[in-house]
């Protein structure tokens, strides 16, 4: 689907509509991933104020989830798009609600930043949040890209990346429990960390939902319950059907 696709409608309001729509989505993105950067970095540098400015803006994301919704509601009662425009507006509003998630997935990870600066530092599991949180962080980038330029090869790097980060947060997980098992001293300050790393592994399925949303929009399959392999495997059957 070439992206001018959306662009091509006699009413001219309906095509400033549509992009409307797209740019406050990637507006509401690139406001979600400061969030989650900004709490990784409160976490890790135990920046109270940074934490608080995370939990205090995730009512600004709240209210551009709503926004956005109601625009898209505006435009199927008006418009009664069919086609790749009614994919455009069911996409948006299935992205904006993981969006959303995610900006409270970030709230969590403050939330926990702020505990452990009144509990005190926990010496273990900083550098798996860093590292995990990068991914994700990155994950989160290359979906609202991929959105935006309607590329489903970058869609499918986030979800192929998704299962890395599974395994990394796994690993992560067994390696704090060992911590908390040698010392039940620790168990109060690790369950902070565990819980951050809970709510990254959280950010990297929504980042992966919104590259499954690329594929929708794109091709028109629902591929929400299908493994990266079935997706692959769907693209290339297509391909060598044309």
């Amino acid at each position: 689907m070439d992206i001018t696709s959306h662009k091509h409608h006699i009413s001219q309001q309906y095509n400033v509509e549509l992009d409307e729509i797209r740019t406050h989505l990637a507006e509401m993105g690139g406001m979600a991933q400061r969030q989650v950067n900004d709490a990784i970095q409160a976490l890790i540098e135990a920046d109270v104020e940074r934490a608080q400015r995370v939990v205090d803006g995730d009512d600004k994301v709240n209210r551009m989830e709503v926004s956005i919704d109601e625009e898209c509601v505006r435009i199927l009662a008006r418009r009664q798009p069919a086609a790749s425009d009614l994919r455009l507006v069911v996409a948006v509003t299935k992205a904006i609600t993981d969006l959303e998630r995610v900006g409270d997935e970030a709230s969590k990870i403050a939330r926990q930043a702020i505990a452990l600066n009144t509990e005190g530092e926990v010496p273990r599991g900083f550098v798996e949040v860093r590292h995990i949180g990068d991914k994700v962080s990155e994950m989160l980038r290359d979906a609202l890209d991929a959105f935006a330029r309607l590329d489903v090869n970058l869609a499918l790097k986030v979800v192929e990346t998704d299962k890395i980060v599974d395994l990394e947060y796994n690993s992560a997980v067994r390696e704090m429990i060992t911590y908390m098992m040698e010392d039940p001293r620790r168990i109060s300050r690790a369950l902070n960390i565990l819980w951050s790393l809970r709510a990254l592994e959280r950010i990297g399925d929504h980042a992966r939902n919104l590259a499954q949303y690329v594929v929708y929009l794109v091709r028109g399959e629902d591929v929400r319950h299908d493994s990266y392999d079935e997706i692959q495997e769907q693209i290339d059957a297509d391909q060598s059907d044309q």
